[in-house]
C-alpha cells in the first residue's frame, strides 16, 4: 500500500536526540519542546501531516508501559502512514515491540537523530525525517527502521555501537 495523494501521514513524537536542547552553562542535553514543526515549515512539508507528542524522553528511558503507549497511539491513528521519532539507543527494541502487537494495517516508520536538531545544520535529523516520511508513503504495511537514507525491515536491523549506523544484522 502506498500513500494516496492528499493523505496525511501521522506523526508520533517520543523524543530522543531528535529533539533535545543543550544547555549552554551546563553542557547537559535535556528536553523542552519539539522541533517537528519548525522542521516540517524548513522542509517546506507540502504533505498533510497530523502531528502528536507523546513523550519528550530519552529512550534508554522507554519501557514497556512506554511501548504499550505507542503501539495503542499507532492502533487508533486514523491514518496508515506512520513516523515514529525516537532515541537510536532502543530504537529497534520499539520497532520489535509494535512488530509483536501485530499492527498489520499500517506502515510504521521509527527514526531518529545520533546530533540534535537544534545542532544545527550537523545534525542528521533533518535528513532522517525527510527519508522517513518519504518511506512512510512507499513502503508496504509493516514497521521499519529508517536511519541515514536507508530503511531497514525491524526485525533485520541492529544499531553498530561502533559506527553509530544502523546495518543488517550479520
Amino acid at each position: 500500500m502506498s500513500n494516496k495523494e492528499g493523505e496525511t501521514i501521522q506523526v508520533f513524537i517520543t523524543g530522543g536526540t531528535f529533539d533535545k536542547e543543550y544547555n549552554f552553562i551546563t553542557g547537559e542535553l535535556y528536553f523542552k519542546d519539539t522541533h517537528m514543526h519548525d522542521m516540517m515549515d524548513r522542509g517546506r512539508c507540502s504533505l498533510p501531516t497530523d502531528i502528536k507528542t507523546l513523550m519528550m524522553i530519552d529512550s534508554l528511558q522507554i519501557t514497556d508501559t512506554e511501548r504499550q503507549i505507542i503501539a495503542y497511539n499507532c492502533r487508533q491513528s486514523p491514518h496508515d502512514n506512520i513516523v515514529v521519532t525516537h532515541g537510536t539507543d532502543t530504537m529497534t527494541e520499539t520497532g520489535q515491540y509494535l512488530l509483536d502487537q501485530n499492527i498489520d494495517d499500517k506502515t510504521i516508520v521509527l527514526t531518529g537523530a545520533m546530533i540534535p536538531y537544534a545542532f544545527g545544520s550537523s545534525s542528521d535529523g533533518f535528513f532522517n525525517l525527510g527519508a522517513a516520511i518519504a518511506f512512510a508513503q512507499v513502503l508496504p504495511f509493516g514497521v521499519y527502521v529508517c536511519m541515514n537514507g536507508r530503511y531497514f525491515n525491524v526485525n533485520e536491523v541492529e544499531k553498530n555501537r561502533s559506527t553509530g549506523y544502523f546495518q543488517i544484522k550479520p
